[in-house]
């Protein structure tokens, strides 16, 4: 009977504990319908998405500024990598570290990389998600 009762507040504790992610990473919900839908996402490559930028005058330029924005991201995921494995590999001789050090300073100019272009391009302003999601809906309807 005890193991019935820990079972039946664990069983609660854990309900509560996923309300309470739910409710902070709700934004997550607006993808939910395209990471698991009924019938898969047909592919598409940078032309469709053109397609998509020169269809839709509301999204098409948020959506265009993202694209162009993430390019920052992966410079500075370039930049960042290979200059702190350089310093690493430089002053230790270490393989470890220089390696650790490759994937610390990718993941910082990332980092770096998209504030940058927040600010350069002023993402901010724009709802660069709602832009992606009705991206997703036209890809959907199109297939």
């Amino acid at each position: 009977m005890s193991d019935e009762t820990q079972g039946n507040a664990l069983r609660k504790y854990w309900e509560g504990y996923k309300e309470f992610w739910g409710e902070r990473f709700s934004f997550l919900n607006n993808y939910s319908r395209f990471l698991n839908p009924e019938t898969p996402l047909p592919h598409w490559d940078s032309a469709v998405v053109e397609d998509f930028i020169a269809s839709d005058p509301v999204h098409g330029p948020a959506l265009k500024t993202a694209r162009e924005a993430a390019k920052f991201g992966a410079v500075g995921a370039a930049v960042g990598a290979v200059s702190t494995a350089g310093f690493a590999w430089k002053y230790s001789r270490s393989l470890h570290g220089t390696a650790l050090s490759f994937a610390f300073g990718a993941v910082v100019g990332t980092t770096f990389g998209i504030e940058v272009a927040n600010h350069w391009y002023q993402l901010y302003r724009l709802d660069t998600m709602a832009a992606q999601v009705k991206f997703f809906e036209w890809l959907q309807k199109k297939a």
